[in-house]
């Protein structure tokens, strides 16, 4: 098999491709999308934090100059939301709208919230228990993070059923060589969602509340503060970074304790090894499996040379396999104690949600484990066809 990101057999497993690619071409072009892989996880960090590279050119040269074509009109709605936010921007936009967040989104916040994700997760487990089994996927994977998201935020609990497809219709803009369809959608949902910020925003800049928005909306920074955009921008990036990843991991890692019953039963009998294990879990079977980097500036990269204007896609789930940074890396190991992983990123971009995260996952993983020691896989489960954002359909479970 080569590298497909279109093949679901590769999307299932695409781990010995990459160990091939790592030995033999850690850095080629790809020509479908015209991008250049990168497989090896010291080049993949490197060029995360290398300011040479960027997550857009357009702070420093137009489309034409960088001898790409303009996005189409009919996308112009799904880029004023995403360039809005900071994922999608870079120095000194980025540096200022990082520094207005943070204000807002402060680690005391972020681990006030664990009770309640605690309670959340607690009381979804419960259900499932209750129930004898279901889908782990759609009864406790997806709605923990959509309920803390929204919480956080200060969505209305009539309107949360909302937030999961805005997130995935959203997130589909960013696999690779999206279908016209899934490009149209992204943009609806990203209309869609950003209309009800903006008339959420309003609300909460008028009569604040114990919530992020209004948070975001007071916050300030001698005199700066965030526009209204910015805002909106914002706290798109929060549902969507923070919710598809988490579910992600919750699924995948599940189905890679079930393949590996070993590493389950240890987990079963030692509950003190959960820190470690949600960080293995995230490198073992990576969400998001490869995140882009435009060129700025001419580089080389492990002896290749890559121009200005070109695309690197840097692979994070060939990173984390990297057999010359983690120690027999197509082994779980719960207990790894050096995982220098990079699911979350690396450099002025690493994943500002990424603590909210670990809590979550570790009171997701904690509540099925106490409520659940007998839980099992009742089918085997199968992949959607995204590989970028790289996530189950289901996971079907029994309690015993």
């Amino acid at each position: 098999m080569r590298f497909d990101p279109w093949n679901p057999e590769f999307v299932a497993h695409p781990y010995d491709v990459y160990a091939e690619l790592r030995a033999s071409a850690p850095v080629s072009y790809f020509e479908p999308t015209g991008q250049w892989l990168v497989a090896g996880h010291a080049d993949v960090n490197a060029l995360l934090r290398d300011r040479r590279l960027g997550r857009s050119y357009l702070h420093a040269a137009t489309h034409e100059e960088f001898g790409r074509e303009p996005e189409p009109d009919f996308q112009e709605p799904f880029w004023r939301v995403t360039r809005t936010g900071m994922l999608d921007v870079e120095p000194p936009v980025h540096t200022r709208l990082r520094r207005l967040v943070s204000k807002a989104f402060t680690p005391r916040m972020v681990e006030a919230l664990r009770p309640r994700v605690r309670a959340f997760a607690t009381e979804l487990v419960a259900g499932l228990v209750e129930r004898g089994g279901g889908d782990l996927l759609a009864e406790v994977a997806e709605p923990l993070p959509v309920t803390v998201i929204a919480e956080m935020l200060g969505v209305p609990e009539a309107d949360r059923h909302l937030l999961r497809p805005w997130s995935a219709d959203i997130c589909g803009m960013y696999e690779l060589n999206p279908s016209s369809q899934a490009q149209h959608t992204a943009v609806r949902a990203a209309e869609e969602f950003s209309a009800y910020l903006r008339d959420l925003s309003r609300a909460r800049r008028d009569a604040p509340g114990d919530d992020l928005i209004s948070a975001l909306a007071q916050v300030a920074d001698e005199g700066d503060v965030l526009t209204e955009d910015e805002l909106i921008g914002t706290c798109v990036l929060l549902l969507n970074a923070g919710h598809e990843a988490t579910v992600n991991v919750t699924g995948n890692g599940w189905w890679s304790l079930f393949r590996n019953p070993g590493e389950l039963a240890r987990l079963r009998a030692d509950h003190t090894l959960l820190p470690t294990a949600v960080e293995e879990l995230m490198r073992w079977d990576t969400p998001l499996q490869l995140f882009e980097r435009w060129v700025l500036e001419d580089i080389t990269v492990g002896g290749v040379d890559i121009p200005r204007g070109a695309e690197v896609a840097l692979l994070f789930g060939s990173a984390n396999r990297d057999e010359t940074v983690f120690d027999d890396p197509g082994r779980l190991d719960l207990a790894r104690a050096d995982n220098p992983h990079i699911s979350f990123g690396a450099g002025i971009h690493f994943c500002l949600g990424a603590p909210l995260a670990r809590i979550e996952l570790a009171e997701s993983f904690a509540a099925v484990l106490r409520a659940a020691p007998g839980l099992e896989l009742t089918e085997e489960p199968t992949w959607k066809p995204g590989y970028v954002i790289r996530g189950l359909t289901s996971l079907k479970v029994a309690v015993r």
